[in-house]
């Protein structure tokens, strides 16, 4: 396996990396504080084509590949957390499976916008009772011959509040239970659609996640993705590929609190010597070293399978539940290193460890990637 990044893929990494040191690190804590979506830092985003990485150039995209995703991914999430799960949802979620699954027309009116930057999307499976649960939606779309009149609640929906294109899973033939669902695409404004109180979170307190509201929406037999029972189908592979996505955010949160945690500690001193020279703190940086390095290598090795065209079911599964493991345990560590310091919001460490958290619970919850692995290897 070559482990050495090509000349493109440096370039792609260091203007993310200048990207979110100029246009997101000023004024991060605000937006965290005042729970304000990156409006103009989105815009920017778009317009630098980083909300469609990996879509074809002839849909509006940049035509790269799934490791130049991740790298630029893990350099806006070391400085916004928020920032980057916007980029991944449009990324993972939405452009993806419309390139790989819409029809040509579709792909016209709807993918070409959303990777240009121009709007962004949301994905829409969660739901009050069914989670991530694909085969117990409870959101029904009824077929009335020319459209489908759509009906439920979602929840937990990142850019809920700001996306202007939202795919939604619902149920459309109870009796034949998983083969009995679909995805549609729905527009913002359609009547009977109602977006919801803003949630108020621990973490990623710039992105918008809202509960939405369908009463008899009238949605278009062309929204329809694919055939008729192809939505379960659609959303495990969707998932697949926004695991990626998380993984990558997780890693560049865990990346971002190691670097200020080096930082600090090369600076602070404590008994007459910077920390780094108490094996207290060197062992904790060490540990942070070694995991990170391991994390980023299984997300490298899950993005070079996707661009092989492999199943990607088990490797996206291992770098998401793995990744968000260590994002959680380093910036844990990241505040305790920190001291006092660390527990304060000038020091970004605390606002890391509350992002973190949410890493091991969407896009499937760390057990979720367990059944999925234990199924794989089961497989063997």
């Amino acid at each position: 396996m070559d482990f050495n990044l090509t000349e493109e893929q440096l370039m792609i990494q260091q203007a993310a990396r200048d990207f979110a040191q100029t246009e997101l690190l000023p004024g991060v804590i605000e937006r965290d504080n005042e729970q304000k979506f990156p409006y103009e830092q989105v815009k920017k985003m778009g317009e630098l084509g980083f909300l469609g990485m990996m879509v074809d150039p002839k849909y509006g995209g940049a035509g790269m590949d799934s490791v130049s995703y991740v790298l630029a991914m893990e350099e806006i999430a070391k400085v916004d957390a928020s920032a980057a799960v916007v980029m991944s949802v449009n990324n993972s979620l939405v452009c993806a499976g419309l390139e790989k699954y819409a029809s040509e027309e579709q792909k016209q009116k709807y993918l070409v916008p959303l990777a240009k930057g121009e709007v962004i999307g949301a994905f829409c499976l969660s739901e009050p009772e069914a989670g991530s649960d694909a085969t117990s939606q409870k959101t029904t779309a009824i077929d009335m011959g020319d459209h489908y009149l759509l009906n439920g609640t979602k929840n937990w929906i990142t850019n809920g509040g700001n996306a202007q294109y939202y795919i939604v899973i619902a149920q459309t033939d109870v009796e034949k239970k998983h083969k009995g669902i679909n995805a549609f695409i729905v527009e913002k404004g359609w009547d009977g659609f109602v977006v919801g109180k803003k949630e108020d979170k621990l973490g990623i307190r710039g992105s918008d996640t809202h509960s939405l509201m369908f009463t008899d929406v009238k949605v278009p037999k062309e929204n329809r993705i694919g055939e008729d029972g192809f939505g379960f189908n659609f959303a495990m592979a969707v998932l697949n590929g926004g695991r990626i996505g998380i993984a990558s955010q997780a890693l560049g949160i865990a990346s971002g609190a190691y670097e200020l945690s080096l930082k600090y500690a090369k600076e602070r001193k404590a008994f007459r010597t910077e920390i780094i020279n108490h094996q207290a703190i060197a062992f904790k940086l060490a540990d942070m070293h070694v995991n990170i390095t391991a994390a980023r290598m299984l997300c490298y090795k899950a993005a070079a399978e996707k661009d092989a065209g492999l199943d990607i079911s088990e490797s996206g599964a291992m770098a998401k539940l793995y990744a968000s493991q260590v994002a959680m345990d380093t910036t844990i560590e990241a505040v305790q290193i920190h001291g006092g310091y660390g527990y304060v919001k000038e020091y970004h460490v605390e606002r890391m460890m509350r992002d973190a958290k949410i890493t091991q619970i969407y896009e499937g919850t760390s057990e979720i990637q367990k059944i999925v692995i234990s199924r794989s290897i089961a497989k063997k």
